[in-house]
């Protein structure tokens, strides 16, 4: 177990594995990805695979508040039929995507980590930082795969059965 020194790199999503969309893709092919992948967020890469942002569900459904619409008629019933209220909410903003795409919403220059980072300090700025999903990059800012919570966790599990064993 290299006495407890974990690395990213050990437990990180892997480039070949990992679900990208570039600055160019519109709102509505990430918002689909999102869907069919069944992830919550992609890496923004160019053409050669540098990391220029990140996209996550929030941004790309915190649109409609960016977009000006007025929320008076969805906050007379909220408990009733919801899910069918919410489903026309988002039919609504995929027509007001047209033309939007992910450059217009993404966070650039977005934190990032190494392979060789420390498991444990990846850990704790994803709980400090709330974030979901940290990139791994190389030193020439390419990315090179991800770090998720679930990643994290799935790593103290075996890390202790490991210890256990």
């Amino acid at each position: 177990s290299r006495n407890g020194n974990y690395t990213v790199g050990d437990f990180m999503t892997r480039k070949e594995d990992l679900h990208v969309v570039k600055a160019t893709t519109s709102v509505d092919e990430a918002l689909e990805a999102l869907v069919e992948k069944r992830v919550t967020g992609f890496p923004v890469i160019d053409d050669d695979w540098n990391l220029v942002g990140v996209v996550s569900d929030y941004d790309l459904l915190a649109l409609d508040s960016i977009s000006g619409s007025s929320q008076n008629d969805t906050t007379l019933f909220p408990n009733v039929d919801s899910s069918w209220k919410t489903f026309n909410e988002i039919q609504k903003l995929m027509n007001k995507n047209n033309g939007k795409v992910v450059g217009d919403l993404m966070t650039p220059s977005p934190l990032v980590v190494r392979e060789t980072t420390n498991l444990e300090d990846a850990a704790r700025l994803l709980l400090e930082t709330k974030y979901r999903r940290l990139p791994v990059v190389d030193i020439d800012g390419k990315l090179v795969g991800i770090i998720t919570r679930g990643n994290v966790v799935r790593a103290a599990l075996q890390i202790k059965r490991s210890i256990e064993s």
